[in-house]
């Protein structure tokens, strides 16, 4: 067997204590490893780096291509983004695959259930893009950002995931009810993807209703696709299910690069005592064994964790209370002294090798064959109550090629007046079609209209009303036919 070299960031808290019990293991089990340890997270941003992330931790895993990662702290509120959010979007790992799995000898509320699913998230798109702004004093805007080749990737490898796992179905959960540009697109390209496995039932369900079902049906899903956000919520209540953030692995999964961590985050007030639980990042040890294609091995690791759990002579403080607890290094040594023994529990998978979906890099990936540029969103930050400013805007917009069509206030049409009165704050959404319906809006049109409103008001920023193939590229608001 050709030796391994795997960048190993011992991270944050409790970080080294539970990755020295995984390599221990791993070592244990039969795999020689050469180990390059790096740093990245707290002490990084102590020394004054902004991004928690220093080169050579960048170079080490452009070199072995492989990272097995203890959990980071990301600082809350403040300055500096999260390290661990900027080694997923710097090695584009777009997959973040989190399995949900019954544990024996670990009490929870579905104990008996035999759930047993897996998350696919998309990794790098969605709001945590973390493209945020502050439009006005009170009003902040995130921009939600969802691509179609993002979508294939991640489509096409959840798809690949349970194939290689031998599941048999694949949910796609999204909000594309109300949010049919960005979620929908995700719900659009799955269906697109779907006859392309046969052999798997695939599935649309909104994310409302997959968490509701998750709840009172958790075993029957298999696999479950959807977006960034969503799949962070869903992947959380998912570990609540059996036991805990203790018990949740996960993979980041990229091109040709992968960077395996668990769920949880670094418990800084049980760093160093030595009596945390290590399973989490075991199993994402034994899912990185899994995507090295060492499934002897992973299968040896997962079955004497399995055995450890379930004979529950060796466990730790979160299984089994404070008064009989067994330290981190006692339940590492039991599950390596049960290297070599196996239990019937979770179903038998004939594992195979995860192939990476492979899409185009180009940037313009999806083309349109016709665009229109039909009038623009102009967003305008103004005291003035909905009629004054709408007849204003009237005014301003004489002479021009636009006409107000609308002003809406958070997503409900405020004038013209439907004879409500909602609430409103100053951050105004002020539609301008051109007057001409088979006119192309440029720049040189544009120009002179936002010269006019910032004579007298102040604006934030612009959308440009697209129509791409003859269908609207721009959502309409609460009330706006």
């Amino acid at each position: 067997m050709k030796t391994p070299k795997i960048t190993l960031i011992p991270g944050d808290g409790i970080g080294p204590e539970v990755t020295s019990a995984t390599c221990k293991i791993i070592e244990a089990a039969g795999v020689k490893v050469e180990w390059e340890v790096c740093e990245a997270g707290a002490a990084v941003f102590k020394k004054g780096l902004p991004s928690g992330v220093p080169t050579e931790t960048i170079e080490s895993i452009k070199r072995n291509r492989i990272a097995l990662k203890g959990p980071l702290e990301t600082p809350v509120g403040y300055g500096e983004k999260s390290a661990n959010v900027t080694l997923r979007k710097l090695f584009e790992t777009f997959a973040n695959i989190r399995p949900i799995r019954e544990f024996p000898g670990v009490k929870s509320p579905y104990a008996g259930r035999k759930i047993d699913f897996v998350i696919v998230r998309e990794n790098v798109e969605d709001l945590y893009a973390g493209i945020e702004y502050m439009q006005t004093p009170g009003t902040a805007q995130t921009l939600k950002i969802i691509t179609k080749k993002g979508c294939e990737k991640i489509v096409r490898l959840a798809f690949e995931y349970a194939r290689s796992e031998g599941r048999k179905s694949v949910h796609c959960a999204t909000k594309a009810n109300i949010m049919k540009f960005s979620e929908g697109t995700l719900k659009r390209t799955f269906e697109e993807i779907a006859p392309e496995y046969p052999e798997i039932n695939a599935q649309h369900i909104i994310v409302d209703n997959c968490a509701h079902q998750l709840v009172r049906f958790p075993e029957k899903f298999e696999t479950i696709v959807t977006t960034n956000m969503n799949g962070d919520i869903l992947s959380d209540l998912g570990s609540g299910l059996i036991g805990g953030l203790g018990f949740a692995p996960g993979a980041n999964i990229g091109n040709d690069i992968a960077i395996f961590e668990a769920v949880h985050g670094s418990a800084p007030k049980y760093a160093g005592k030595n009596t945390i639980n290590p399973t989490a990042v075991i199993l994402s040890g034994v899912m990185m064994l899994r995507y090295l294609d060492l499934q002897d091995i992973a299968d040896k690791v997962e079955q004497a964790v399995l055995v450890t759990l379930k004979e529950g002579k060796v466990l730790t403080r979160d299984i089994i209370g404070d008064e009989k607890a067994a330290t981190t290094s006692q339940f590492t040594d039991e599950i390596i002294k049960n290297l070599g023994r196996t239990i019937d529990w979770w179903p038998k998978r004939q594992y195979k090798k995860l192939q990476v979906p492979k899409i185009s890099s180009a940037p313009d990936y999806t083309k349109a064959k016709s665009r229109q540029v039909v009038g623009v969103d102009v967003f305008v930050e103004s005291p003035m109550d909905s009629e004054s400013l709408g007849k204003n805007l009237e005014l301003l917009s004489e002479g021009t090629p636009f006409k107000l069509k609308m002003i809406s206030n958070r997503g409900v049409v405020v004038y013209p007046s439907s004879g409500v009165s909602p609430d409103v704050v100053d951050h105004w959404r002020c539609r301008f079609m051109l007057k001409e319906e088979t006119a192309n809006l440029n720049d040189d049109l544009l120009l002179p209209l936002l010269k006019k409103i910032g004579d007298q008001h102040t604006w934030a920023h612009l959308e440009k009303l697209n129509v791409f193939d003859g269908k609207n590229g721009f959502s309409r608001d609460q009330g706006e036919n």
